[in-house]
Formats: C-alpha cells, structure tokens, sequence
C-alpha cells in the first residue's frame, strides 16, 4: 500500500504513468489500475493518504475495477485548459462549459462539469487553490538560502540575498541576487522585476520586511514611505501577507523551493566575483525555468504568460523611479557641503555661503535646494573625502564677476536715486581695494528689488548722515522701518560739535 500511495502522490503532480511504473518498479498496467480506481473513487488525495495501509487494501480491493469511462477522460483532459482560460477576464465556468459541449455534445452537464471540476482541482493541488486573474497580482519574497560572491582583491566570501517576484495567474518568475534586503536595493529590485515582466500588475503582495512595511496589522499595516511612493509610481497597490499567514503569499514561497532545485543547482557550479556576474548566470538559468512545462500542463510559464497576461498588465511609466533620500548641510567657506553618507563633497555658487542647504539625493544624482530653488546639480560620487567641483560655482570664475566694477555698481546706483549713489559713491571709496566693497554694494543695491527703489534712498540718505557706510547699518534702518520716520538733514545735532552733557569732563579738564 506503500507503493499504491506513492503512485497515487506522482499521479497528482503531473508524473506520465510511464514514469510512475519506472520509479516504482511496478508493471504499467497495474499503475493504471490504481490510477482508474482512484479516478472512480469519490475521496481526495489528502483522505486516501491518511488512511491505515489496512484500511486503504480494503478500500481498493474492495472495489470492482471498471474501464474508465470515455466520457470522463475526455472531461477531466479538458481541465487543464479551461484553468487556464478562467485567468483571463470575463470568463466563467458557465462560458467554458459552452466550449467543452460544443466540442462533445454528449458530455455532463453543468451541475456534474463543476463537481467533477472541483474534485480535479483539489487532486491537483490539494492544500490550497486560489483563482489568480490575470494581470492581478505580483508577490515577491526573499529566499532564505544565500548565494554568495568573492571579493576579486579580499578573497573575502560575501553572502548576497536573493530576490523572488512572480506573477499569480502565469507563475512567469523573475529572480535577481542583491547585496542587502535594505530599502534601497528591495525596490530596486521590485521594479527591475516589473521591467522584466514589461508591465505592472494592479497590486503588489510583500512579506512584512522592515523595507516594505513598518508596521505589520491584521487589517491596516503602516507601509514604508518610501515603498508606498515606489507602488503609487507605477499606480499599484501594495498588500502585505498577514502577520504569521504563510499562505497569503503561498505561490511566492513555492516559487523560492522551485529556484532552488532549477537555478540554485546550477548558479553553484561557478565562482563569482560581482553582482553582475552571478545574476547573468542566474538569468540564465531563469530562462529555462520559465521555459520548462508546468507539471500536469501542456505549457510553460512563458507560453502561459504570453497567452493570457502579457496584454493586461499595465504599461509602465516613463521614467524610472527614483528612490531619493534628504540631507542638510552648511555651505562652507570653500563653497562645498558635504554630503554625509558617502562623505564627499560637492560645489555649490559662491554667494550661498554660510546658509543651510536641502541636499536631495539618488541612487544616480545629487540635488542641492536653498529655500525650496535648486542651486546645483552633480553625479553623484560614493569616494570618500573627494571634491566634486564646477568651476563656474567659484568666485573667481563666477560669470558675474565681469559685472562687478566701481563703474557698473555707480550706474546701478543711480537708477536706484541720487541718495543710494551717493552712498555707494562713498563705500567704494572709503575701502583700501574696490573689491572689498563689492559685496557689500551688491548687497545693497539688491535691496532695491526686494523693497523697492523709494525706501532704499531713504534708507541710504538716513545711514550718510550718521556717517556709518556698511551693509549692516542699511539692514537694520531697513528692517526697524527707520527710513519711514520724518527725517530732515537741518534738524538734530551737529555733527561736528560735542554735544553738551554734565557727565562730559571737557578739554580743560586734562590741562
């Protein structure tokens, strides 16, 4: 009875009846007997196993062994493709039943084609079966069995994970080695596998890894920001497996045991150096494991996937998504900030000096915003204690730099009014080098856009008076609303004169 449950255990994973006879040493003729009688009984795979090797004797032998009926090995080899078929939208059992009696016009009728349906469904696949659509649903895992690189120059054996996608109606799978499960390389990952597929299902179903969810629930998991960006992308929705619930990404873990036996066996035989090196060989290996028959089908995963879910994935953006991450840096005095994870440095313009910068940054690029306005742009580099630099960011190469004369701040002046070219006219003046004034004169003229050319005169004709020449003193007449204030030239002190004060001692008194 031993060998009766093996035959039986081969039979429903799609084994010929050639090959049983051979593994089990058995005349093909008595296979068959087994097989048809099993075919005739009204019992699963799972109760026929269960029972006592007694009671299963007398369970078979104790029914009288009849050639199967025609009309039922016409049925049950018509099964295969009406699974197949019920992938594809709009189709139900109803429809397909059309379909078999127009090809046998004495076969069962629609009560008895579903039972025997579900008897064939469950012999097939006896723990669980789900109805995946087409175009539905990706589910991604990682295996729990390493693959491994070795550093060309270390020697040193690097352990690297491997990532599984696979698509529910087609089994089409998608296999890729990466350094980490981090959240960089996980989606990374997702999306090559949606580049593979050439397409986007509508929803995307994860383990409860830290890169995809951050908080698991039974009814409302918190989602990475990150990834929750990433599906909304490729307008998908994501679908966390349950907490402790296996079998809400069965299909996913079956695929892993799968790889195991087809790409694993096969990745193993060579040594390799770098990512890129040991995934070539992978997809290699993934091209025949998607091209081979599916046990008990007629077709492969490719062949399937063509048929049935090619067409009704949706089509992917334009542009790749970019996982981006924020940092914020001071601009130092070399007019460099520094990006902190990679610890290298990149040039900004000169004149954001000493301000705080946004940096925004991919696995590609770097993006440095002051105030919400990006100011630079670079590729991004991972060296260490390095300068990135462009040369026109620098003061000396600055193109501006020609515009800054004595003339040119003069003119820019009196279009401003006859009190701010008179200060300016003095600022340049009273420095040992017209450059030393230049920032402060454009500092100051600048003041003209941002509150207008009326208060800015006024501005400048209260600080002449007091005698006070500087960037600084403008402000603060600016900034307490000084330059509104009546002010008139004739009145107030002298400024030649001391003024008069009882705590002042006077000249005579060191006589």
């Amino acid at each position: 009875m031993n060998k009766v449950k093996e035959i039986l255990q081969q039979y429903t994973d799609g084994v010929n009846k050639t090959e049983i006879a051979r593994r089990t040493g058995l005349p093909r003729n008595t296979v068959k007997s087994y097989i048809r009688q099993f075919i005739s009984m009204d019992k699963t795979l799972e109760e026929l196993l269960a029972m006592s090797n007694s009671d299963l004797e007398v369970h078979f032998h104790s029914m009288k062994v009849k050639e199967p009926d025609q009309k039922l090995v016409d049925l049950y080899a018509f099964f295969p493709e009406m699974e197949k078929a019920l992938k594809k939208k709009g189709n139900t059992q109803l429809k397909l039943w059309g379909d078999y009696i127009v090809k046998h016009p004495d076969g069962v009728k629609l009560t008895q084609f579903g039972e025997h349906y579900r008897r064939w469904r469950k012999r097939v696949n006896s723990s669980m079966h789900i109805e995946h659509k087409a175009g539905d649903k990706m589910y991604v895992d990682y295996a729990g069995d390493k693959l491994q690189i070795v550093d060309i120059l270390t020697k040193e054996i690097i352990k690297v994970e491997v990532f599984v996608a696979i698509l529910g109606a087609s089994q089409l799978t998608y296999v890729e080695a990466s350094m980490s499960q981090k959240k960089e390389d996980f989606i990374f990952s997702c999306e090559n596998a949606l580049y593979y597929f050439k397409g986007a299902p509508l929803a995307i179903v994860t383990d409860n890894l830290k890169s995809a969810v951050i908080k698991p629930s039974k009814y409302e998991p918190t989602l990475n920001e990150s990834f929750r960006d990433f599906v909304e992308h490729y307008h998908m929705t994501a679908l966390p497996a349950g907490p402790y619930k296996p079998r809400h990404k069965a299909l996913v873990e079956g695929a892993v045991k799968l790889i195991y036996q087809s790409i694993y066996t096969k990745v193993r035989e060579n040594i390799y150096n770098t990512l890129d090196e040991i995934n070539t060989a992978i997809w290699q290996a993934l091209e025949q494991h998607n091209n081979n028959l599916l046990k008990g089908r007629p077709y492969s995963r490719r062949k399937l996937f063509e048929e049935i879910e090619a067409n009704t994935l949706q089509p992917l953006t334009i542009y790749r998504y970019e996982l981006k991450h924020k940092s914020v840096a001071t601009v130092a005095k070399n007019n460099h900030v520094c990006l902190s994870e990679d610890k290298h440095y990149y040039s900004v313009p000169y004149e954001y000096i000493g301000k705080k910068a946004s940096i925004l940054y991919c696995y590609e690029q770097v993006d440095i915003y002051y105030r919400y306005e990006r100011i630079a742009t670079h590729k991004r580099d991972r060296r260490p204690f390095i300068y990135t630099t462009i040369e026109d960011h620098l003061a000396s190469k600055h193109k501006f730099l020609a515009d800054w004369t004595p003339e040119n701040f003069l003119k820019r002046a009196q279009d401003v009014g006859e009190e701010t070219l008179k200060y300016i006219y003095e600022i340049l003046n009273r420095r040992q080098h017209p450059e030393q004034s230049y920032k402060t004169c454009q500092g100051i003229l600048h003041y003209a856009f941002r509150v207008g050319k009326d208060r800015l005169n006024a501005a400048c004709r209260r600080a002449d008076f007091y005698g006070d020449y500087s960037y600084k003193t403008i402000v603060a007449i600016l900034e307490k609303g000084l330059d509104r204030e009546p002010f008139d030239l004739d009145e107030g002190r002298d400024k030649d004169k001391m003024p008069e004060h009882k705590n002042i001692r006077g000249n005579k008194y060191y006589n």
